[in-house]
């Protein structure tokens, strides 16, 4: 394969480069490791950031973030739950920080509004009685898959390629210049080589391990942050603490949960994503400050992310583990390798946040679009994103669509309300993973943690399968699931050890929020599936798995 500029990192800001790319008539391919949306983009709470946050203690992320707030509801408003948020003050927090919140939102330009507690509790009813004021700011609700395969429809349908499952194993290096970049086709099983004249660096929290592979230092500091998951909204809108930022210090209603968090933590590896039961036990206690309910809240699951946070010069310690990465800036940093390393073909993007993923994909295309001789300007500002015309997200309206389609006899998942006609049209499109189509349809996101939908639709999967081919066959039935010895066609076996993938990150999200009502949940799950479908992976929850510290067994 041959193309002009290859694109590593299937994250936001790497499909937003490949889309902005593409508005500029530029041939590109993106590769990724995984699936689009599987490493930082896909492990977060889900925050269309105000600035806020960032408002006192680092201004030109809150500038970046305000101006990309507005961007986004312009350009991808089906992404978006505009839910509007509240920075509440506590009776124990400090009112001259509260002074520089606002000072600093004025600044930034990012509007706020002052309530008192009882337009406070008007707003959001759940609050803590002792809530002394609030500020409210536009932050919002906005679904990263959704986004991502948005801005990757809209560049494959302008001639750029995306290539899942495609991981980076190597570069060939003429020189100054990178000549090919080699990767292995994880399903085909074989490597391939992309001949490219230019190549970006969107790999977010491993672009330090793109970096080395192309011979150019690059020092990314893996700050993990830790999110819990609830069962239930609690609130009509974002909630934070409105005091310097810390553990347990907002709460996002996204979809039909509420996410809270999070920890700041530096680790030694990007891929550490394990979740101590001492921190959802801190979130919890943290958040409850604020909305006093969720103290006795069941909780789903718990997870980690890395955020992608660069520095220009190692740390002195060198040991990449055990702070707090707080202090590090959440702007975004274009670097300039052929400037700053003699490597003439090659700019990474680093830094920011999710919100700002269109504005780090135009600095980073304008510098390179200069080198190219490209004179098309950014258009990725004006241009709407293909499914924009639906307007913004409603919570209802997943509800309001089985209704309207009298398809409650169809449902698959009960608990995210999706339809046996989604998840054939997801196959039909050449879907063939459960975890793929969890981020596509939310396929098991709901309370029972995928107790009932999994297996379903890993029947629709071994049945959507041919004898002796992996291709759909037309007209298959759909009715019934595949079982657990893997004969539903040539398919079977592949099936089932995705069913067991599948399983495998719902328990690993579960592991350390089992107590209440999830114990029980998950002794059904394991009834369900070691003992009718005789499933024995280790993503199977096991009958004496330890429960949490928070609260044992009730």
């Amino acid at each position: 394969m041959e193309t002009d500029v290859v694109v590593v990192g299937g994250g936001v800001t790497g499909v937003a480069v490949l889309r902005d790319l593409a508005l500029r008539g530029v041939h590109a391919v993106l590769v990724e490791r995984f699936d689009l949306g599987t490493g930082t983009s896909g492990r977060w709470h889900g925050l269309l950031h105000s600035g806020a946050r960032y408002a006192v203690r680092d201004q030109e992320s809150a500038r970046e973030c305000i101006e990309e707030n507005t961007t986004l509801r312009r350009i991808a408003p089906h992404t978006i739950e505009d839910i509007g948020g509240l920075f509440v003050l506590l009776p124990g927090d400090d009112e001259a920080y509260a002074g520089q919140f606002v000072e600093g939102c004025r600044a930034s330009g990012i509007p706020t509004e002052e309530l008192s507690a009882a337009a406070s509790h008007r707003r959001e009813p759940l609050l803590a009685p002792d809530v002394r004021l609030a500020f409210a700011v536009p932050d919002g609700g906005i679904d990263s898959w959704g986004l991502l395969r948005s801005m990757a429809a809209d560049a494959e349908a302008r001639g750029c390629k995306v290539l899942v499952r495609h991981p980076l194993v190597g570069m060939e290096r003429n020189d100054d210049r990178i000549t090919a970049v080699r990767v292995h086709d994880a399903v085909a099983g074989e490597d391939r080589t992309i001949g490219c004249q230019w190549v970006v660096n969107a790999a977010g929290a491993w672009a330090g391990d793109v970096g080395k592979m192309a011979g150019v230092p690059l020092t990314m500091i893996a700050g993990k942050g830790v999110m819990v998951v609830m069962a239930s909204r609690y609130v009509r809108g974002v909630i934070n603490a409105c005091r310097k930022p810390a553990d347990g210090d907002i709460i996002v209603p996204q979809h039909e949960v509420a996410i809270l968090g999070t920890t700041s933590e530096q680790v030694a590896s990007a891929d550490d994503i394990s979740v101590p039961p001492a921190d959802v036990d801190r979130m919890i206690d943290m958040c409850a400050q604020m909305v006093p309910a969720i103290a006795s809240g069941r909780v789903l699951r718990a997870f980690a992310g890395s955020r992608p946070l660069y520095v220009a010069e190692p740390p002195a310690d060198g040991d990449g583990g055990g702070g707090d990465t707080r202090e590090v800036s959440r702007t975004f940093t274009v670097v300039d390798h052929p400037r700053l390393d003699g490597l003439d073909n090659m700019y990474s993007i680093v830094g920011g946040k999710l919100t700002t993923c269109r504005q780090m994909a135009e600095a980073v295309v304008d510098r390179l679009a200069e080198r190219m001789g490209v004179t098309e300007p950014c258009r990725t500002a004006t241009e709407v994103l293909p499914g924009a015309d639906h307007g913004t997200h409603r919570v209802a309206e997943p509800l309001a669509r089985v209704e309207r389609d009298k398809a409650y006899g169809e449902l698959i998942c009960e608990c995210e309300l999706v339809t046996r006609g989604q998840v054939r049209d997801a196959i039909a499109s050449g879907l063939t993973e459960l975890e793929d189509l969890r981020r596509k349809v939310r396929l098991g996101y709901g309370p029972c943690q995928a107790a009932f939908c999994a297996w379903r639709a890993a029947g629709m999967l071994a049945d959507a399968r041919p004898e002796g081919s992996g291709e759909p066959r037309s007209g298959a039935p759909v009715d019934h699931p595949g079982n657990g010895s893997g004969s539903a066609g040539d398919g079977g076996p592949d099936v089932v050890a995705g069913l067991e993938r599948f399983l495998e990150e719902r328990w690993r999200g579960q592991r350390s929020t089992i107590w209440g009502d999830q114990a029980r949940q998950a002794l059904l799950n394991h009834a369900i599936y070691r003992g009718i479908f005789d499933l024995h992976g280790e993503g199977v929850p096991d009958e004496a798995a330890a429960p949490s510290a928070r609260a044992g067994w009730d």
